[in-house]
């Protein structure tokens, strides 16, 4: 299936996003959306609390089912909650090298990762944890990176920011996850900023899912029930260093 791809520079007229998901004659459409904020303070990246009013925007245009956010912090969910609407929030944290929660600049919060899904499909079990695999020499901040899962029969949905600094670690990390995900109940979403690329992602594919990226490092990966119907990336105005990803697939 050909799949369109093109950057939308979000504002009050650039309503062409994806529809919400609705029932349809050949099915239900779901929209599926990644960020990477870069909001915990630490990258060169940091823009400030910028990235929050164009996440906000971003969200509330896209109205996306499934909400993938990396480099957050705990503080943000409450304020990302009101563009996305009623929704199930998870925060998963990073973690330092002995243990301890990693801290935004600040005042947010802690370090990680948000997944939230529309109360329409979310359901009340939720999993989250710190990857078995870690390159703990120099990664990123020093950090254990984690993941997040909201599993539920309608739905499930899961997000993780995976090693920057070794490939063969951030793929180790991505097979763990799309294994863990493949247990869950279908249709089933991955999204995340994956520090992989090229081949290294392609031998993270396993059998049961496909996949859609922005060019670059982030990804969303579905199960072979849903069918991709249009890739966006969205312009987010020097606001982080990464576009948003927004998928849209039918079931």
């Amino acid at each position: 299936m050909a799949v369109n791809r093109v950057i939308l520079a979000l504002s009050a007229v650039a309503i062409l996003v994806a529809p919400s998901a609705a029932a349809t004659g050949t099915g239900t459409t779901f929209t599926v959306l990644q960020l990477n904020i870069c909001h915990g303070g630490m990258a060169g990246c940091y823009r400030g609390d910028a990235v929050m009013h164009k996440a906000a925007e971003v969200i509330r245009l896209s109205k996306p089912q499934v909400l993938s956010v990396n480099e957050a912090c705990s503080g943000d969910i409450d304020r990302l909650r009101p563009a996305m609407g009623p929704a199930r929030a998870l925060f998963a944290e990073a973690r330092n090298l002995d243990g301890t929660p990693v801290l935004c600049r600040g005042g947010d919060g802690r370090y990680g990762n948000i997944i939230m899904v529309s109360a329409g499909f979310a359901g009340t079990t939720e999993e989250s944890g710190i990857h078995a695999a870690q390159y703990t020499a120099a990664d990123g901040i020093g950090e254990l990176r984690s993941w997040a899962c909201l599993p539920a029969a309608r739905l499930s949905a899961c997000t993780t920011h995976l090693s920057s600094d070794n490939a063969p670690t951030a793929l180790a990390q991505c097979r763990e996850l799309i294994s863990r995900a493949a247990r869950h109940p279908r249709p089933v979403f991955v999204a995340g900023d994956l520090n992989l690329r090229g081949q290294g992602v392609r031998d993270c594919d396993r059998g049961g899912f496909s996949r859609r990226g922005d060019g670059n490092v982030q990804y969303v990966f579905a199960s072979d029930d849903v069918s991709f119907v249009r890739t966006d990336d969205i312009d987010m105005a020097g606001t982080t260093d990464h576009p948003g990803l927004l998928i849209t697939g039918s079931r």
